[in-house]
């Protein structure tokens, strides 16, 4: 059954936005009294559509719990890279359960985008509200404004702060995952395709990141976001 996120509720009603109308009605090709699910303040509900136009408007049918939310909060500040993996990378972590996305101007990004609102971050967000439809999820990964260095390391309010490197000297992801308590809030920082530049590390070590490694292999930009993700919903669901 198709799930979407509602944020207006009236009359034990829901309203869906343009975009998911158009979904519904041209994509979907659904019809009155066809059913779907929806999102409502982390809580899901089989509903009927009762109205097509001009926004699709869907009756509460029963409330169902599926809560597979992980109980660790991942936030990846992710380095920008190009537009179609920086798409990939969303994708693939929402589908994971990751909990928010900070996109981070790194020195050896080739993507240089303003920390002012962008028309990027709109699409990002439809890219990370349909990842999360997808995978049945309740609730939609936040993601920022870019941020710069200066701005990153004043990133506090998490119980661990990781930098992902390729030192061999670093820690295991894997045992020091196991180790950390249910329900952590854990920050990943991952670099470019060109990695982090000495200072960059230096910096983030001084002000409280852990070096972390990701295995003896050295991951694409996309792939460490996924395998990390990949590693601690294992765990998780231990």
């Amino acid at each position: 059954m198709q799930r979407y996120f509602s944020k207006k509720i009236e009359n034990n009603r829901f309203t869906l936005t343009e975009e998911d109308t158009y979904h519904i009605t041209k994509v979907m090709r659904m019809v009155k009294d066809d059913k779907i699910e929806v999102v409502y303040q982390e809580n899901t509900y089989i509903c009927k559509i009762v109205s097509l136009s001009p926004l699709v408007e869907t009756e509460i049918v029963e409330e169902i719990k599926n809560n597979q939310e992980l109980k660790t909060q991942v936030t990846i500040v992710q380095s920008l890279v190009k537009e179609q993996k920086m798409d990939y990378i969303l994708q693939k972590t929402a589908e994971l359960g990751v909990d928010k996305i900070i996109p981070y101007c790194a020195s050896r990004s080739v993507i240089k985008i303003s920390e002012k609102k962008d028309k990027k971050v709109e699409r990002w967000k439809s890219i990370l509200k349909e990842a999360a439809e997808q995978s049945k999820r309740i609730k939609i990964p936040e993601i920022t404004n870019p941020i710069n260095l200066s701005n990153l390391v004043k990133l506090s309010d998490y119980d661990i702060k990781f930098l992902c490197t390729v030192n061999e000297s670093s820690q295991n992801l894997k045992k020091v995952l196991s180790n950390m308590v249910s329900g952590a809030k854990i920050l990943f920082v991952i670099g470019p395709e060109g990695g982090f530049t000495p200072e960059e590390e230096k910096v983030m070590m001084e002000n409280g990141f852990l070096s972390i490694s990701l295995g003896n292999s050295v991951l694409r930009t996309e792939t460490a976001s996924t395998f990390i993700m990949s590693v601690v919903r294992y765990i998780d669901m231990e």
